[in-house]
């Protein structure tokens, strides 16, 4: 056996084991994605004007429910670290006190979705697109604390490396909405026609579900009986929500910033009239459908580098990071060869409307482009959090995509006057700079751990990165 076989081999295992991970999660945040698909087909084919109305209402939606979706995932690489170092008596209370945080924060999105869209008309947005997209939010809104409670139950899940639920109730309420969608939007039989209004309301019927299903299922499941979820009621600890605010917030801001960048363009695109924001809409859903698999990988990434990082492995954190970026990089290059091939192809399963089908399939060429800054920085700042590093990865993302991103795309798009295709330049560039700041980060964060050994030191914390 050759010097180098065992390394190769140890990290062939490596690659294997992030990809069964993480597969689960790719389907589970596809399934995600195609709610979007779904939402945005019905309203394409209900009119131009929904799908537009549509638009704005998810932007309203999504801006904020960044920051408590991004919060609560350090449960994630917390409670891979209290497994990995086999604290898993510490996993349960844990949670407990997540489950107060994300009620809290649910309440606090109910609120912003109840005020907020009754500002819209003030920001500019074309008016013939305001009443639908204040309908859209306020039936959405409903549903807004399940989402968040569901976002909670799944990271404790993907944390203990257990990922297939999430991937079941995702393509359990796409089946769901579906049908739903359409009947509340068109009319059937005795409902009535409610246009974006419907959309929101099936959404929110589709969130409670996913979130009532989850808890039955941990409460019940073989595999988490141990840990004792829901053995006693633990009232909120301050001290414990601290800590998880300590450590999610920056990871929340720090989504909040890319996410933001995508929405604000999609709020200044709306400005421009109905069928730039309707073209907007569909090369942005494609490019989140695409997203959905970095993503999965990322948090693949999170709870590999986590458990190691728990298990005072230094090496196998680096081996983790390089899994991740090895698995990224061929699946941006198969989305990015799928857009440049296959835009118009795309473009007429969303639309029919001629003059939207050309802008986005334009659009869509620029998606391709920023495919591989995209993938780098997700999968940076997923091995970033495993390590528990999050408050520069916070700052580095403000700078790429508000310092730069942003105003670059505005100046372009509505200073220079070249439209949606300023604003995705923007998107690319603001892009490009996350992906390289996010990994000069990670490079950094991995060489503060200790030297690769033949043999790990069992319970060194030398390499917690805060």
């Amino acid at each position: 056996m050759s010097s180098h076989s065992l390394p190769e081999r140890r990290f062939g295992q490596e690659l294997l084991a992030t990809v069964t991970l993480a597969l689960p999660l790719v389907l589970g945040h596809v399934s995600t994605g195609l709610i979007g698909f779904v939402d945005n087909v019905i309203a394409g084919r209900h009119g131009t004007q929904t799908l537009a109305s549509v638009t704005v209402g998810t932007a309203l939606l999504w801006l904020p429910m960044m920051v408590p979706i991004g919060t609560l995932i350090a449960l994630t690489a917390s409670v891979s670290q209290l497994d990995g170092s086999n604290r898993r008596d510490a996993i349960a209370p844990l949670f407990r006190q997540a489950l107060w945080l994300a009620l809290g924060l649910g309440l606090l999105m109910f609120a912003f979705l109840t005020l907020a869209p009754l500002g819209l008309a003030r920001f500019g947005i074309a008016p013939e697109i305001v009443p639908g997209a204040i309908a859209f939010a306020h039936a959405i809104r409903w549903g807004v604390p399940a989402l968040i409670l569901f976002f909670c139950m799944r990271y404790l899940s993907e944390g203990l490396h257990w990922t297939l639920p999430t991937m079941v109730l995702g393509f359990a309420g796409l089946g769901v909405l579906a049908p739903l969608g359409y009947a509340l939007t068109f009319g059937v039989g005795p409902l009535p026609e409610m246009g974006p209004a419907g959309l929101g309301t099936a959404s929110a019927v589709v969130m409670w579900l996913q979130a009532l299903c989850f808890a039955g299922y941990l409460a019940v499941s073989r595999r988490f009986a141990p840990l004792g979820l829901f053995a006693r009621f633990d009232p909120p600890r301050w001290a414990d929500i601290r800590g998880l605010l300590a450590t999610g917030l920056p990871i929340g801001v720090t989504v909040l910033m890319e996410g933001g960048l995508f929405i604000a363009t999609a709020l200044l695109i709306a400005r421009l009239g109905e069928v730039p924001a309707a073209a907007h809409q569909i090369a942005i859903n494609v490019s989140a459908l695409c997203f959905m698999v970095p993503m999965g990988l990322a948090e693949a990434t999170t709870v590999r580098v986590g458990r190691a990082l728990g298990a005072g492995d230094p090496l196998g954190v680096r081996r983790a990071a390089r899994a991740g970026y090895t698995i990224v990089l061929a699946t941006q290059a198969c989305s990015a060869l799928v857009m440049l091939l296959g835009h118009d192809a795309i473009v007429a399963i969303y639309t029919r409307d001629a003059a939207v089908a050309a802008t986005a399939s334009v659009l869509l060429l620029y998606a391709a482009t920023f495919q591989f800054p995209d993938g780098i920085q997700v999968m940076s700042a997923g091995a970033l959090r495993g390590l528990r590093d999050t408050r520069v990865p916070m700052f580095l993302a403000m700078v790429s995509y508000w310092g730069v991103g942003m105003p670059l795309g505005a100046w372009l798009g509505l200073g220079l006057g070249q439209g949606p295709q300023g604003m995705w330049t923007g998107l690319i560039l603001g892009l490009t700079t996350a992906a390289v700041l996010m990994g000069w980060r990670l490079s950094h964060s991995l060489r503060r751990l200790p030297p690769p050994v033949a043999v790990p030191v069992a319970g060194t914390t030398s390499g917690t990165v805060t």
